[in-house]
């Protein structure tokens, strides 16, 4: 016998789409200094250790602040959450426009990343009550489609809006404008109740949580009552503790290439920005609308087949992505071509991690800590890997930089010398997609036993909770 713990909304497609449109300005948001490296760096006598560090105090921020923001929408509206976070990011972008000096455009990036890290945690959290488990990789998916659509957006017209206003400003004012309008709308959302479309068992459960998770399943069911423990109840899930440590690796991968590959074309393959920055929006955002599309619907398929089917999937599809950037970097100077369609097919392989790992976080917690679990996840995912990722990678770049023009025996650092530092420290993306794959593969083996004991707690709530029968 199943239970329903809530009715879900009749318009979960409408709100997914405001979602995804909110989603796709984080990302264009985010993207837009990545795209324009090489002026600021010019502008303000930058290395490439510098331009990391912009990158990384965006999302140091971001993750600490993730924290306290999970909790608030775990606990209250996620709409306002969300609203005010989009409102708060756009300020900011705005800001960027008028900054003076690396130190003010620091500070305007660290601004952006408190807005940007209310808005993943409530919107997963939300999308988990607006659809059931087994229709989650498709909705989580669409909504991850703000990534590589707000990344091709970005990277296709950030050049363009520079050439015609004659200012790598311009684009920061452009992008704050549609975020005060989404903020608005955000604020109009009617949200499910919590746990809205989850189906349990019922006597026959096989795992029975503790007393502490059956009286918080009983919250779930019918109340907000808040979660004992939350951190440590999350953080004590297996697969969430593998899950976090391929989000670290996965991210390190994920902000050193989307961080640094406009400039590493320009360098290496010598294209113009405009051009540069459209290559890599095919390799980074064309990319990612066939692989979440379909890596959505493949990522649903087998977990009809098999629980664990999602993350193995996830974790076959990270091993073709390390080893298609690995040629790709491996290729050399002789066609950008072959460069952008070998990375690109590694960026689409790795477009499957997001549709395979974010509802295995639904799958093994329980509804009132789910906003709790990806902002823990994005604490590891951001703090650790997307901030070094940039730096890392940028630092090594420098390095290896001053290496290559020693063995040349010159005295003079020139664009040829900083080309070879950053080619050659990129290959630390494909290492870390390989350790992105292990990872999952490790998920996977202990996702079956928590997601039973997920159901467990939900099962004996159910079972304690009138109302929700």
């Amino acid at each position: 016998m199943e239970h329903r713990i809530a009715k879900p909304p009749s318009n979960p497609w409408r709100v997914l789409f405001l979602l995804l449109l909110a989603n796709l300005l984080n990302f264009f948001d985010r993207t837009i200094p990545a795209i324009l490296n090489e002026p600021i760096r010019l502008e303000w006598g930058l290395n490439d250790l510098q331009l990391g560090i912009i990158a990384a105090a965006f999302t140091v921020v971001y993750a600490v602040a993730g924290l306290p923001l999970g909790r608030l929408a775990d606990r209250g509206s996620r709409a306002r959450v969300m609203g005010w976070g989009i409102a708060v990011w756009s300020a900011f972008t705005a800001a960027n426009a008028f900054a003076w000096s690396f130190g003010s455009f620091l500070v305007a990036r660290m601004g952006v990343g408190v807005g940007e890290a209310s808005y993943a945690p409530a919107a997963n959290s939300l999308i988990g009550d607006l659809f059931p488990a087994e229709r989650r990789s498709r909705a989580l998916g669409i909504f991850m489609l703000g990534l590589p659509m707000g990344l091709m957006l970005a990277f296709f017209t950030v050049g363009p809006m520079v050439a015609a206003f004659g200012d790598w400003r311009a684009p920061f004012v452009v992008a704050a404008l549609p975020g005060l309008l989404l903020a608005a709308l955000m604020f109009l959302l009617r949200e499910p109740r919590r746990g809205a479309s989850e189906r349990v068992r019922g006597a026959g459960a096989g795992a029975v949580g503790t007393a502490e998770g059956s009286a918080g399943s009983a919250a779930a069911a019918g109340g907000e009552a808040p979660a004992a423990g939350p951190v440590r109840t999350v953080l004590r899930t297996r697969t969430i503790a593998w899950i976090i440590l391929s989000g670290v690796a996965v991210n390190f991968a994920a902000y050193a290439g989307n961080g640094f590959l406009v400039p590493m074309i320009q360098r290496y393959f010598g294209l113009e920005l405009t051009a540069a920055a459209v290559t890599t929006g095919f390799i980074v955002g064309v990319t990612g609308l066939v692989g979440l599309t379909a890596g959505g619907w493949v990522a649903d398929k087998v977990y009809q087949r098999s629980e664990r089917g999602r993350l193995v999937f996830g974790a076959g599809s990270l091993v073709v992505a390390a080893l298609a950037t690995a040629a790709a970097l491996a290729s050399g100077r002789g066609s950008v071509a072959l460069f952008a369609a070998l990375f690109g097919l590694g960026w689409l392989a790795q477009y499957s991690y997001y549709t395979s790992v974010y509802p295995a976080i639904q799958d093994v917690v329980e509804p009132r800590l789910r906003a709790t679990a990806v902002a823990l996840y994005f604490a590891g995912m951001y703090l650790l890997g997307g901030a070094f990722g940039p730096v890392v990678v940028g630092g090594l770049s420098d390095a290896l930089a001053r290496s290559a023009m020693a063995a040349a025996g010159a005295t003079e650092m020139t664009d040829a010398f900083r080309a070879v530092g950053l080619h050659d420290a990129m290959f630390l993306i494909p290492v870390s997609l390989l350790l992105t794959a292990v990872f999952v593969f490790l998920a996977s083996r202990s996702f079956a036993a928590d997601a039973r004991r997920m159901q467990g707690r939900l099962a004996a709530g159910a079972r304690g909770a009138p109302e929700a029968v």
